[in-house]
C-alpha cells in the first residue's frame, strides 16, 4: 500500500486528491496548521474524513515539517498549501510568500535531509505567467507575475527546480490554471457568483457586486486537475506541467450561463464595483496543456459551462 502525505488537505484540492488517492488504494495522511480543531469540512462533504490520518504541522516551521514528514513516511507528498487568495495576497503579502515560498523550501530540504526516494509534488500557479495577452501559455513560457501570490508561486517553482537539478530529487510541478468546484469557498469570485445567483433565484438577495468584467480566465473542473497531479508522480522522469483546458472565457461569460441557468437575465442583477478591482490583474490567462495530453495522457473534458452547472447544482443540492 503506498502512503501519500497531502499538504493543505482541508482545501478543495487536497480533498479532491484525497479522495482520488483513497479510491487507487493508498493510505492518505493529510496536515492542517492545527489538526486538533481544523473542522476539514471539504474531507466531510466528500465523505472520506474517517478515511485519512490528518497531522498538525507548519509549513514555515523545519522542524514541524520534518516531524510530520517522518511520522507518516510516505511514498509520495503534495504541497497544496499556502495562503491560496489572490486578492487576499495583496493585503498579506509577507504571509503568502512565507507560507507559499518558504513553506516549499522546508519540504524540500526536509526530502534531501532523510534521504529516502520520496516523490514530490508541487503546486505551482498561472498567476506566475502574467499578462501575456491571448498567448497560450505553455512550460516554456516566462514569468511575470502581477501579484504578491504569482511572486511567491514563482519562487516555489524555481526551488523546485533547483532541487531536482542540484539534489537528484523526483519533484514536480503542475503549473495549474484557474480550476473550480463545490468546494471553493465565498471569496472565490466562481463560488460568489454561484451563491449569489442562487440566492437571486430563491428571492434572497437582489443584487450581485462584481469588479472588472472584461477579464478572461481559463476555468477548469477541479477533480479532474487532482488527477494530473498523480499522473506527474508516477512517470520515470520529474517534469513540468501546465494544466489547463487551452480554452478562455470572460468573466461576463461565466456570469451570463450561471443566470441563465435560472432563465434570469443578469444584466438585472449584476453591478461591477471599481473597489473590487486588484491593484494589478491579468486581463487574459490562457493556458497550452499539449505536454501534458502528449505524456501524462491527460486531457481536460469539462470546461467552463459545464463547471458551472455542476457548481450550481450542488449548491442547490446542498
Amino acid at each position: 500500500m503506498k502512503k501519500a502525505l497531502i499538504c493543505g488537505i482541508s482545501g478543495q484540492d487536497g480533498a479532491y486528491l484525497a479522495q482520488y488517492l483513497l479510491q487507487r488504494g493508498y493510505q492518505v495522511y493529510g496536515t492542517s496548521r492545527d489538526a486538533e480543531i481544523s473542522n476539514f469540512r471539504s474531507l466531510s462533504y466528500l465523505g472520506i474524513r474517517d478515511q485519512v490520518k490528518v497531522k498538525s504541522m507548519a509549513l514555515n516551521d523545519f522542524r514541524s515539517v520534518l516531524q510530520a514528514i517522518k511520522k507518516s513516511d510516505p511514498d509520495e507528498i503534495y504541497n497544496l498549501a499556502g495562503q491560496s487568495s489572490v486578492g487576499l495576497s495583496f493585503e498579506q503579502p509577507v504571509e503568502t510568500l512565507d507560507s507559499i515560498a518558504t513553506g516549499t523550501l522546508n519540504l524540500l530540504e526536509a526530502i534531501r535531509f532523510i534521504e529516502k526516494p520520496i516523490k514530490f509534488y508541487n503546486a505551482a500557479s498561472s498567476e506566475s505567467f502574467g499578462d501575456i495577452g491571448d498567448h497560450a501559455a505553455d512550460e516554456l513560457t516566462p514569468f511575470r507575475p502581477r501579484s504578491p501570490y504569482g511572486v511567491a508561486k514563482a519562487a516555489a517553482f524555481w526551488e523546485v527546480a533547483n532541487y531536482r537539478e542540484a539534489y537528484n530529487l523526483f519533484a514536480c510541478s503542475g503549473i495549474l490554471f484557474n480550476h473550480e468546484s463545490p468546494l471553493r469557498p465565498a471569496r472565490f469570485v466562481t463560488q460568489k457568483i454561484v451563491d449569489a445567483v442562487c440566492e437571486i433565484h430563491q428571492g434572497n438577495q437582489s443584487q450581485l457586486q462584481l469588479g472588472n468584467m472584461a477579464i478572461k480566465r481559463d476555468w477548469g473542473w477541479a477533480p479532474e486537475y487532482v488527477e494530473a497531479m498523480y499522473l506527474m508522480l508516477q512517470q520515470t522522469t520529474a517534469e513540468d506541467y501546465v494544466i489547463a483546458t487551452g480554452i478562455s472565457y470572460r468573466l461576463e461569460q461565466l456570469v451570463d450561463v450561471a443566470f441563465s441557468y435560472f432563465n434570469l437575465d443578469w444584466h438585472d442583477y449584476v453591478v461591477s464595483d471599481a473597489s473590487f478591482f486588484r491593484p494589478t490583474d491579468l486581463a487574459i490567462n490562457r493556458g497550452n496543456p499539449q505536454k501534458a495530453e502528449e505524456l501524462l495522457k491527460w486531457r481536460a473534458t469539462v470546461t467552463m459551462p459545464e463547471m458551472v452547472k455542476k457548481m450550481i447544482e450542488a449548491r442547490l443540492a446542498r
